[in-house]
């Protein structure tokens, strides 16, 4: 066992002139004449008998070319109290004594003492280097074949688009919070290009960013969820030496839940007349989501999937997805089981991905007697197609039999609302309307989170609530009327100065 005791001192790179030989620590420029060392002439350096090789060969740990003698003590502190660390046992000291040398040579930043106490603590070699951001990502994605492909597939595009290119080389156990913040400020100075070329005169400015598109706020959000729960795993994994979840800490600004906002007659109006749109999720009133449904009769294979959306409030790949097999009419119910995920342009089936989503909703008589007659149109048309019918299964399908691609529904669904002289709302606006009139009608609260999938009531009540004006002026008469009362004549009056 080595004693750990080292020394500090200071050299230069001076000759003999005679000789020829390197002075070293005997350069006399080295000390002034009061014998107190010269600043300005050469440089400091440490060194230490490190413990002895497995084959038992000595070897010691030395360094030069430091600033000052405070920051060769530093260095060789910190080399004693890495040593320190094994209190004694041989096996280990010889681990950190190869970790040291191996750091000296590459001219590596040694880990702290904190990181190899880590590891000693949770049986990792010491010697073991934390592996870069990127190569951890790529592991860390490679090594959960459980994640739902939408998820998976939505990590891996955070992970190849911006968390590996702009942290890719960096340590994982150096990773700070910090350095996350300056990727999302990074991305949004691209933001802000972006905006800029769009709006430049030049055509050629304008082209150089036709494929690029600005990173939302929510989206950023997302980039971050994902690395946190990354660094989440690394962080319990014992063979990682990461103590601290940096991405819990970098810093984000708030991302509001968007509430949704009715097509009331003023807003109308104002569309009409310059085309604003003044939120970013609106809904229809009940008068324009059944002016929209008496225009969709018309389009006989998207009809009762656009009334199921409006009335249920399904989410677009749930009601893609539906098979026949679990829709039960005469119970009048609907199991949610099955959706059709989107992703660019490729579609699959998967499972909702929350414990809420998978429920069974009530289908009301109207909405039944739709789909009846739906069925029955259906099994006329698989009987005329013969063996060009393609038997997907499932409740909505085009005139071949087969399912309907999501973009698909999503575009007829525009195309139908303009044909109707409709203000625009999206295909997942009319989940919202639906939510919406469930609670104006007065429905409680739990049993419309349930039929939507969400997972928590205030989800439902906070985004949902007062979206319908004439609720809210209902409830404010409702107010005043408990005020108005029995009038009282009023004498006394007190002027007021």
């Amino acid at each position: 066992m080595a004693s750990h005791q080292g020394r500090v001192f200071k050299r230069c790179g001076c000759r003999d002139e005679n000789s020829g030989r390197a002075l070293g620590v005997r350069c006399p420029k080295l000390r002034r004449q009061g014998g107190a060392f010269n600043p300005r002439h050469g440089d400091w350096g440490y060194q230490l008998e490190l413990p002895r090789t497995s084959e038992g060969k000595r070897r010691q740990a030395r360094r030069t070319g430091l600033e000052s003698q405070e920051q060769a003590w530093e260095a060789l502190d910190h080399l004693k109290a890495l040593l320190e660390l094994a209190q004694g046992e041989g096996e280990v000291e010889a681990q950190i004594a190869d970790l040291i040398q191996d750091a000296l040579k590459k001219r590596k930043t040694l880990p702290s003492v904190a990181e190899v106490r880590k590891r000693l603590g949770t049986g990792v070699d010491v010697r073991k280097e934390a592996p870069t951001v990127g190569v951890f990502l790529k592991e860390w994605i490679r090594a959960k074949p459980d994640l739902a492909e939408g998820t998976r597939t939505s990590y891996q595009g955070h992970i190849r688009k911006y968390l590996i290119p702009h942290l890719g080389e960096m340590r994982l156990d150096r990773l700070t919070s910090r350095q996350i913040e300056a990727m999302f400020d990074s991305i949004e100075a691209d933001n802000i290009h972006i905006l800029e070329c769009r709006e430049s005169e030049d055509e050629k400015v304008r082209a150089s960013v036709r494929n690029q598109r600005v990173i939302s706020l929510s989206t950023k959000h997302r980039i971050r969820a994902t690395l946190r729960s990354a660094l989440s795993d690394a962080v319990r994994n014992p063979e990682e030496v990461v103590n601290i979840n940096a991405a819990s800490h970098a810093r984000l600004p708030s991302c509001p839940r968007k509430k949704p906002l009715v097509w009331t007659p003023g807003r109308v109006r104002q569309w009409e007349k310059d085309g604003t749109i003044p939120g970013e999720v609106m809904v229809w009133t009940p008068e324009q989501t059944r002016t929209f449904l008496a225009h969709a009769r018309k389009y006989v294979w998207l009809h009762p999937l656009f009334h199921l959306i409006a009335v249920k409030g399904l989410r677009r790949g749930e009601a893609v997805g539906l098979p026949w097999s679990h829709a039960r009419l005469t119970d009048a119910e609907a199991d949610i089981r099955t959706q059709v995920v989107q992703l660019s342009w490729q579609t699959f089936t998967s499972t909702p991905k929350s414990e809420a989503g998978q429920r069974t909703i009530t289908l009301d008589a109207d909405t039944v007697k739709v789909l009846r007659g739906w069925k029955k149109f259906q099994n006329q048309a698989r009987l005329q197609a013969g063996p060009e019918w393609a038997d997907s299964g499932l409740v909505f399908t085009r005139q071949d039999g087969q399912g309907w691609h999501p973009s698909h529904v999503s575009d007829w669904f525009a195309r139908i609302a303009r044909a109707a002289g409709l203000p625009p709302i999206t295909l997942h606006g009319l989940r919202h309307g639906a939510a919406s009139m469930a609670l104006a009608a007065g429905t409680d609260v739990k049993v419309v989170s349930a039929e939507l999938g969400h997972s928590t009531t205030h989800f439902t009540q906070d985004t949902y609530q007062t979206v319908f004006p004439e609720v809210a002026k209902a409830a404010a008469e409702a107010t005043a009327a408990l005020l108005r009362g029995t009038s009282v004549p009023v004498s006394g009056l007190v002027p007021v100065r």
